[in-house]
């Protein structure tokens, strides 16, 4: 079965790319949105932003242990760690074979860090200033950067394992991500280093970088993310699968089920 060929598949790599192309345009736009009121120093939205960083910044200095246990899940989640896992990831990918989707793993980190910088730097907010901080934290404050990068990791790691675990499996991964990136941002609120339009924003800006970038790919190399998720899966199958089940087509005298592609995703499909 030529699957670069048929209908379906070519149906399914132009959903993918609308799709991929929708979350990089709608984050853009609300980006662009939320930038210019940060820019423009939009009253409500200044008056929601010192509101939350005021009460928590008043906790925090009241709650020394509490403020103790925020930094510390502030530093586990930060930049460096969640670069450091999606340079794992690529890593392993690469040595496996799936050279595209390991590409595309590094890409994400790149373009998210490159990014990251561009838009700090074109906005150049000022973080929240306290004359007893109970953190520190250097450079601009929008996006957050913190936010930026766990959204982007979070998301790379869902989609590396989506096609590996049943619907319960799928569950449990979008929820562990949610929570991840959801605490993540809220620390860098808490400790009074970020603004929660800050936050807001450093999602956003992942969304448009997940979303850019997979579309690119796609466009340049079209269907070859699908080749390799299907490359990933056949590779990281139980050693004991992959010798008992074709063992047990060959005594039957029966070809095996699904195309080439699926059962040996190596062999070239064009």
């Amino acid at each position: 079965m030529h699957l670069t060929n048929s209908s379906p598949s070519i149906t399914a790599r132009h959903r993918r790319l609308l799709r991929d192309s929708a979350l990089a345009v709608v984050c853009a736009v609300l980006f662009g949105l939320l930038a210019a009121l940060v820019t423009r120093h939009w009253h409500p939205l200044e008056q929601l932003d010192q509101s939350w960083i005021g009460e928590l910044h008043t906790f925090a200095r009241q709650h020394r242990i509490w403020t103790a246990s925020v930094q510390t899940l502030s530093d586990i989640g930060g930049t460096v760690t969640m670069r450091t896992l999606l340079g794992i990831a690529a890593v392993w990918l690469w040595l496996i074979g799936a050279r595209v989707l390991a590409g595309w793993v590094a890409a994400q980190t790149l373009v998210g860090w490159g990014a990251l910088w561009a838009l700090k730097l074109a906005i150049g907010r000022q973080r929240p200033s306290f004359t007893d901080p109970v953190s520190h934290a250097g450079g601009p404050a929008f996006p957050s950067g913190h936010a930026m990068a766990s959204a982007i990791t979070c998301a790379v790691l869902v989609g590396l394992v989506w096609y590996r675990v049943h619907r319960r499996g799928r569950i449990a991964a979008c929820a562990v991500a949610t929570a991840t990136v959801l605490t993540i941002g809220w620390t860098r609120i808490a400790l009074g280093v970020h603004w929660p339009s800050d936050v807001l924003a450093g999602w956003l800006a992942a969304g448009m970088v997940l979303g850019a970038v997979t579309a690119v790919v796609e466009l340049w190399r079209p269907g070859a993310l699908a080749r390799d998720v299907r490359r990933v899966n056949w590779r990281t199958r139980p050693r004991v699968q992959r010798i008992t089940v074709p063992s047990v087509r060959s005594s039957r005298g029966t070809e095996p089920l699904g195309d080439t592609a699926t059962d040996h995703p190596d062999e070239a499909v064009h």
